[in-house]
């Protein structure tokens, strides 16, 4: 059962990404108790690199990378005073973060958007699009 207090708050380290963790800094805030939930998706470096490159170097890789786009989000949830639990996966977004959320039991999503809309946004994919299609509580996109 998802814990309408857990906010999952996927995080790039973009300035999209600082806006949506700004948006979920606010709503935890007006509900105590609230707990955010950071997560970074890194991609996947595919299996030739894989059969080449220690598994434990890999994961160091995509630990660092993960850290580094997080860095940010955690800083700001810091400065608010706001509780962070961080999470980093590795995977195809949309599918990573509708397993976070439910594994978590979180009762939304706040994410942001890259801003594309109408044709762009179609065939160029959407972050966004994807979660939507795997997540089962409300998602809140900030642009």
């Amino acid at each position: 059962m998802a814990d309408t207090n857990f906010i999952l708050v996927p995080v790039d380290g973009s300035a999209n990404s600082d806006r949506a963790v700004k948006h979920a800094i606010g709503l935890a805030k007006a509900v105590p108790g609230s707990e955010l939930h950071l997560l970074n998706v890194q991609p996947s470096v595919g299996s030739l690199v894989t059969m080449f490159v220690p598994k434990a170097n890999v994961d160091a890789y995509h630990r660092e990378e993960g850290e580094k786009a997080m860095a940010s989000a955690v800083k700001l949830c810091a400065d608010a005073g706001v509780k962070a639990a961080t999470h980093i996966s590795v995977g195809r977004p949309g599918p990573i973060i509708g397993e976070f959320t439910r594994r978590l039991g979180c009762g939304s999503v706040v994410m942001g958007t890259r801003g594309h809309s109408g044709v762009a946004g179609v065939l160029l994919g959407s972050v966004a699009q994807d979660a939507i299609a795997h997540v089962e509580v409300p998602i809140c996109l900030v642009k």
